[in-house]
C-alpha cells in the first residue's frame, strides 16, 4: 500500500504492509528514531506523535490512517536549530531522566497548551496521565510544563 504522510513538513511517499503501525513508519521507512516503542498497548506514552496538531499514540494508528496528513515528531518540533519552548522549558527545569519518556512528554506537552494555553497544576496532570514517567516522579515534568505555557509560538 502506497502511503504519502508529511512528516516534519517532509512528504514522506513509502510503500508499506497495510498493518504498519505509524510508530513503524516513522521508525523504520523515516528513520525517525525520537519516536519510541515502550509497551505497544497505548499505556506508556512514549510514541506520542502530534497528527495533524493533536497528540496521537502512534502505535495504535496505522500509517494508512496518516495518509495526507500532517505528522510532528519530536525531530521536526526545534526551528532553525532553535529549540521549541516546550523542549526549553523541560530542559531548563530538568524534565528528564534517562529520556525515553521526553520526547512523547514533550509531544503531549505542546497538544496540551494548544488546548488550554494557561493550565492549572490539575489540568497539566490530567493532561499528561496517559504518558508515563518511571524516572522523576513528575514533579519537574508538571514545573516545565507550567513555565512553558504563554511561551507557545
Amino acid at each position: 500500500m502506497d502511503v504519502s504522510i508529511t512528516v516534519n513538513h517532509q512528504t514522506q511517499h513509502h510503500d508499506v504492509e497495510a498493518r504498519t503501525l505509524l510508530v513503524q513508519f516513522l521508525r523504520e521507512h523515516c528513520l525517525l528514531t525520537g519516536t519510541k516503542v515502550g509497551c505497544d498497548t497505548s499505556s506508556c506514552g512514549a510514541c506520542t506523535v502530534l497528527v495533524d496538531g493533536e497528540s496521537v499514540k502512534s502505535c495504535t494508528m496505522l500509517a494508512a490512517q496518516a495518509d495526507g496528513r500532517r505528522v510532528t515528531t519530536i525531530e521536526g518540533l526545534a526551528t532553525d536549530g532553535e529549540l521549541h519552548p516546550v523542549q526549553q522549558s523541560f530542559q531548563a527545569n530538568h524534565a528528564l531522566q534517562c529520556g525515553f519518556c521526553t520526547a512523547g512528554m514533550v509531544l503531549a506537552t505542546v497538544s496540551l497548551l494548544e488546548e488550554i494555553p494557561n493550565p492549572t497544576e490539575r489540568d497539566v496532570r490530567l493532561g499528561l496521565e496517559g504518558n508515563l514517567c518511571r524516572c522523576t516522579g513528575y514533579h519537574n515534568i508538571v514545573q516545565a510544563v507550567l513555565a512553558a505555557a504563554g511561551q507557545q509560538p
